[in-house]
C-alpha cells in the first residue's frame, strides 16, 4: 500500500499540470515538431559529405553557419513574437524553411554556406515558442513539472530525430532526407499556426505590450541564468564528443548508440524525478552538480558498460538543469518581453552546444579522450563560481526563499 500511495503523490504535480487547458496538446505537438528540427545537423552532414563530395570539415562549416544564424535569430524572432504575435512569425519562418530545404539540393557548396546562415536566422522557433507558451498556460507555482515535461520531450526528440535521419540517408539518399526533413519542418510550422498556442496568459494584458527597456529586465540575475544555460549545454556538447572518442580509443565504438541511449534514458528519469519532487533546486546548483559529475566520467572508458554507469549521475541532471533554466527565465522576464528572453535562452543553449563539441575535440586531440569530460566539466564549474556572487548578492538584497522558492538561490 505504501509504494502505491507514494506513486500517486509523485504523479500529482504532472496530473495537475496536464489538466490545464491547452498544455497536453502543446507538449504532444512539440515532440513531433522537434523531431525534424533535431535531424537538421546530421542531414546536412550526410548531404555535404556524400552528395557534394566534401569533407567533414566542410560539413561542419555548414552546420556552424546554421547554428550561428539560429543563435542570432532566436532573440530577434522572439522580439517579433512579443510585438506582432505568433502567427506572423510562423508564416515568415515556415516560408523560409520551405525555400531552404526545397532548394538546398540545387545549391553549390559556396552558395549553401550563406543559405544555411539565413535559414538559421529564420529557423522555425519551436523550442523558444513552446517554453514561452508553457509560461502563458501554466501558473508560476506549477511550472516546474510542466518544464520538466518539456525538457523530457526535447530529450525524446533528440533520441528519435537524428536516428531517423541516419536511417533514411543510408537506406534511400541524403538528398531525399533533405526533402523529408524540410517537409517535416514545414508541417510543424503549419500545425503550430493552426494550434496558435498563447504567448501570454489570460491574466496578462492583451494588445501591443508596453516597451520595456532592456536595462529593466536584462538584469544580472537573468544574465546569470543565461550563463548557466550556456555552460550546461557546453558540458553536454562536450560529453557527446568525448563519449565517441573514449569508445573509439577502447575499440568499442560499435557500442556508441547504446551508451548514448543510456545517457538519454538517465536524463529522462532525472527529468521525471525533478518534476515530481516538491523541493525546488536552483539552476546554478543543478548545473554545478552536472559539471562535477561529468569530470570523472572518462575513468569508466575501459569498457562500454562502465561508461554507461559512469554517465548515469550526470545524465540524470541533464533534463532537470535545462528545465530549471527555462523556468527561471520565464519568471524573471516580464510578460511583454518573454519571447525575446526565451529567444536569448535558446541562443545560450545553442551557443553552449556549438562551443562544447569543438572544445572537447581540441582537448582530446591534444591529450587523451578522458580529458574531454574533465575539461568541459571544469569549464562548467568555473562558470558556476563566476555566477555565484550574483546569486549571493541576490540573497542578501531580497527576502530569501519563502516568497519565491523556485528562484531562491542555492549554492552548489
Amino acid at each position: 500500500m505504501a509504494p502505491e500511495v507514494r506513486t500517486v503523490v509523485n504523479l500529482k504535480p504532472y496530473r495537475q499540470a496536464l489538466a490545464l487547458p491547452g498544455l497536453r496538446s502543446l507538449l504532444l505537438v512539440s515532440v513531433l515538431a522537434r523531431i525534424p528540427l533535431t535531424a537538421t545537423g546530421v542531414t546536412l552532414t550526410f548531404y555535404v559529405v556524400l552528395d557534394l563530395g566534401r569533407g567533414y570539415g566542410a560539413a561542419g562549416l555548414v552546420g556552424a553557419a546554421l547554428t550561428v544564424g539560429a543563435a542570432i535569430g532566436s532573440p530577434l524572432l522572439g522580439r517579433l513574437v512579443d510585438r506582432r504575435g505568433l502567427r506572423p512569425v510562423l508564416v515568415l519562418t515556415t516560408a523560409a524553411e520551405a525555400l531552404f530545404w526545397a532548394g538546398a539540393p540545387a545549391l553549390s557548396y559556396p552558395v549553401l554556406l550563406p543559405a544555411a546562415f539565413v535559414a538559421g536566422l529564420l529557423a522555425l522557433p519551436v523550442f523558444s515558442v513552446v517554453r514561452q507558451s508553457v509560461a502563458a498556460l501554466v501558473p508560476a507555482e506549477r511550472r516546474r513539472p510542466a518544464y520538466a515535461l518539456d525538457s523530457m520531450s526535447v530529450e525524446l526528440s533528440f533520441m528519435v530525430g537524428p536516428a531517423l535521419a541516419v536511417a533514411l540517408a543510408t537506406a534511400v539518399s541524403p538528398r531525399a532526407t533533405l526533402w523529408a526533413v524540410g517537409a517535416g519542418i514545414v508541417a510543424a510550422g503549419i500545425v503550430f499556426w493552426l494550434l496558435n498556442p498563447p504567448t501570454r496568459s489570460a491574466e496578462e494584458p492583451a494588445g501591443p505590450p508596453r516597451r520595456v527597456p532592456r536595462r529593466e529586465w536584462l538584469t544580472p540575475r537573468l544574465l546569470a541564468v543565461l550563463a548557466v544555460s550556456l555552460a550546461a549545454t557546453l558540458v553536454l556538447g562536450g560529453t557527446d564528443v568525448a563519449v565517441v572518442a573514449v569508445l573509439r580509443a577502447s575499440g568499442e565504438v560499435g557500442w556508441t548508440g547504446a551508451v548514448l541511449a543510456m545517457w538519454a534514458v538517465a536524463s529522462l528519469v532525472g527529468g521525471f524525478a525533478y518534476g515530481a519532487v516538491s523541493r525546488s533546486f536552483s539552476p546554478l546548483a543543478l548545473m554545478a552538480a552536472l559539471s562535477l559529475c561529468t569530470i570523472p566520467v572518462g575513468l569508466g572508458g575501459a569498457h562500454w558498460w562502465l561508461l554507461c554507469l559512469a554517465l548515469v549521475p550526470a545524465g540524470a541532471l541533464c533534463a532537470p538543469t535545462i528545465a530549471a533554466t527555462s523556468d527561471a527565465v520565464s519568471r524573471l522576464a516580464p510578460a511583454g518581453v518573454r519571447g525575446e528572453a526565451m529567444g536569448l535562452h535558446g541562443s545560450a543553449v545553442t551557443v553552449g552546444i556549438a562551443v562544447g563539441a569543438p572544445l572537447a575535440g581540441a582537448v582530446i586531440d591534444a591529450s587523451l579522450p578522458l580529458w574531454g569530460f574533465a575539461v568541459t566539466g571544469a569549464v562548467g564549474l568555473l562558470v558556476a563560481l563566476a555566477v555565484l556572487p550574483v546569486e549571493l548578492r541576490h540573497r542578501r538584497e531580497t527576502v530569501p526563499a519563502a516568497a519565491d522558492p523556485e528562484l531562491a538561490p542555492a549554492t552548489p
